[in-house]
């Protein structure tokens, strides 16, 4: 018996999703997000000052920690690709999701497209009497990268498995992300950019995902499997909540009592440990919501 007759036994045609316009809203709404964050940390002196104090804070607050993130960033790329081709092939040729590997290969593409035509092309970092680098480096095209590859994982696996990989899939992102940013890589504003520039286009593959695999975007709810246990969920929602309130109230802590004169000098390195906070939060808040709505967005299967 084909997958298609025993997820749909009547033979009727099943919706997509309960609300697709749902996936168009938070497409949306990280597009958003994202040329806030470009405007609020690029175009603006408050931003930029924050942002470079951060970067330049990172490397006398962890100067121990740059020589394994280094090793990690040599070899994130080549280990991106491999884990996401790994499980893509293994859904391909096992399970036949042909489409969705398509879709998830596509939404790689357009995530690290996006990101270096965004950088290089678009996005310009202009003069606001901040010392800094005077190139653009907003989004981050490492982290893009192991993030869209975890994306990809969490599009082709079924509703039972998609809690587990949105909790590794965002560990693994927020840990790239970190690794670019305490080895100077990158500043806190360029991660969180290619975290959303990566939410924009999964959940636009979520939309397709949904609509030409409908025949196995079927479950029976939390607590099905292991990996659909609602534990998985909970961390991912208490990680990003605790660090957007955390990374919240540090930056706004410097501003009440008067950030360094010049970035990167202030006695205690509040905007470093703002900035880091503020990648775990988005990252793993990001993973949650998007668990929570494929989640809601898969058809129950019928008892």
């Amino acid at each position: 018996m084909s997958s298609q007759t025993s997820a749909n036994p009547t033979g009727r045609k099943l919706p997509a999703a309960r609300n697709p316009s749902l996936f168009l809203l938070g497409s949306l709404v990280c597009a958003v997000a994202l040329g806030w964050t470009y405007w609020a940390f690029v175009r603006t002196s408050t931003g930029q000052f924050a942002d470079e104090s951060a970067w330049r804070e990172a490397g006398f607050a962890a100067p121990d920690s740059q020589q394994p993130f280094l090793q990690f960033l040599d070899s994130l790329p080549a280990l991106s690709v491999l884990i996401a081709a790994a499980v893509i092939l293994f859904v391909t040729l096992r399970r036949q999701r042909w489409s969705a590997a398509v879709i998830a290969l596509g939404t790689i593409a357009g995530a690290n497209l996006t990101t270096q035509v965004l950088k290089n092309l678009l996005f310009d970092r202009p003069d606001r009497g901040v010392p800094t680098l005077d190139f653009n480096s907003l989004p981050s095209g490492h982290t893009t990268l192991a993030a869209s590859a975890a994306a990809a994982i969490f599009l082709v696996v079924t509703p039972r498995w998609r809690p587990l990989a949105a909790a590794a899939g965002g560990t693994y992102s927020v840990a790239a992300g970190a690794a670019t940013f305490l080895n100077l890589w990158h500043r806190p504003a360029d991660v969180i950019a290619a975290f959303l520039v990566v939410g924009t286009w999964t959940l636009l593959g979520g939309l397709l995902i949904m609509r030409f695999g409908n025949s196995w975007n079927v479950w029976s709810g939390y607590g099905e499997h292991w990996a659909a246990s609602r534990l998985w969920l909970t961390f991912c929602w208490a990680a990003g909540v605790a660090g957007l309130a955390l990374g919240v109230i540090l930056y706004l802590y410097v501003q009440l009592i008067g950030p360094a004169p010049v970035p990167g000098t202030a006695r205690i390195p509040l905007f470093f440990w703002s900035g880091l906070s503020m990648i775990v939060g988005v990252g793993f808040t990001l993973s949650a919501a998007a668990s929570c709505l494929f989640s809601h967005q898969a058809r129950r299967r019928e008892s």
